[in-house]
């Protein structure tokens, strides 16, 4: 795993802002909200996958929404009152970069969680690149097409 320095030089101001410093970006001003290609969106840091473009849909809030993480096992929730606000915080297993929070306000018909996580956190992987970037397993994912 890289250290704050390598992540620093790695990484945009932004991402780094959001992913270590628990930041957030401005809403509506991100590579992902408006974003519905299908593939899948992994941890910006490590690689690892997270979520699914068929979980995405657009809760209107200006960040990235899914109904549900790829695999709970892949991300921890932590309680957060930062900013006087009753949250819980999103982050990657692995890296244990800040991805956004999770709240219950999500579409009732698929389990009603809004998982509404900073773009700057993840990098999209195209359907059409899973086998080529070493996702081949997740392909299983758009399947019923």
């Amino acid at each position: 795993m890289m250290n704050k320095e390598q992540l620093k030089r790695q990484l945009t101001e932004m991402q780094y802002y959001v992913t270590q410093e628990n930041g957030t970006e401005p809403p509506f001003q991100n590579e992902y909200d408006a974003h519905f290609e299908d593939g899948i969106y992994v941890d910006l840091i490590t690689g690892k996958p997270l979520f699914s473009s068929r979980d995405k849909y657009d809760a209107g809030c200006g960040w990235p929404s899914f109904t549900r993480p790829i695999d709970e096992a892949f991300v921890t929730e932590h309680f957060d009152d930062s900013f006087g606000m009753r949250r819980t915080e999103v982050r990657s297993k692995e890296s244990d970069a800040h991805l956004g929070h999770v709240f219950p306000d999500g579409p009732r018909e698929a389990g009603g969680m809004r998982y509404c996580i900073n773009s700057a956190a993840l990098r999209f992987v195209p359907k059409e690149q899973l086998e080529e970037e070493g996702y081949g397993a997740y392909a299983v994912l758009f399947d019923d097409e």
